[in-house]
């Protein structure tokens, strides 16, 4: 009778052993499924996180392609309008040039037929120091008069000379004199007289200068 008890409370403690480890099985497996679950999500957070990183990223550096070419597009049009403007002023600078060389070719064109009247304006004026007829000699007057209004017309001046202080640009010396009637760096006498044609000297004066 004894041993019938002691085998059935062997019996009773082996099946409470088997489901106490059956109970702990369960236990680890539910924990482990839990475990396995935050891992599942977790890194489903992360793939989402990485997923927003990537389009945020993607949006911005399509906000940004979009922004550099906005800004080429400005850059271009700068560049145009910059060449654009560089033209005109090119422009510009031709217009003027092509005016001042038909101002010089029309004040200047008749240049070497002036300085060829100059010598016959010289051959008036001494023919006009020597002693003549006076109706001769008013007769040459009037006609000299003539000639150098019409060459005034044309922009042909007389440089001042006797009396100035002596310009390299208008004035050629010949010589020096001493005299007390200038003072010193005047044009004492002149020789030859010097002409200008609309402001541009065709001759010097030839004169002297007083020391």
């Amino acid at each position: 009778m004894t041993d019938n008890r002691e085998e059935i409370m062997e019996e009773e403690l082996k099946e409470a052993e088997t489901a106490g480890a059956a109970e702990d099985a369960k236990a680890t497996e539910e924990a482990k499924a839990a475990e396995d679950a935050k891992a599942a999500e977790a890194e489903e957070d992360k793939q989402e996180s990485e997923a927003s990183a990537e389009a945020g990223a993607e949006e911005s550096g399509k906000e940004n392609g979009e922004t550099e070419e906005e800004v080429k597009e400005e850059g271009k049009e700068d560049t145009e309008e910059l060449r654009y403007l560089r033209l005109m002023a090119d422009f510009q600078n031709y217009k003027k040039r092509v005016e001042k060389e038909k101002r010089d070719l029309y004040s200047y064109a008749n240049e070497k037929l002036m300085n060829e009247l100059l010598a016959v304006v010289d051959n008036f004026e001494r023919a006009l120091d020597h002693d003549a007829d006076e109706g001769f000699k008013e007769g040459i007057e009037m006609i000299f008069k003539q000639l150098q209004d019409v060459l005034e017309k044309s922009g042909l001046a007389e440089i001042p000379a006797l009396g100035e202080e002596f310009d390299p640009n208008v004035h050629s010396a010949v010589m020096t004199e001493e005299t007390e009637e200038y003072e010193s760096g005047k044009v004492s006498g002149v020789m030859q007289k010097g002409y200008t044609l609309n402001g541009k000297v065709i001759r010097p004066s030839m004169v002297k200068v007083a020391n």
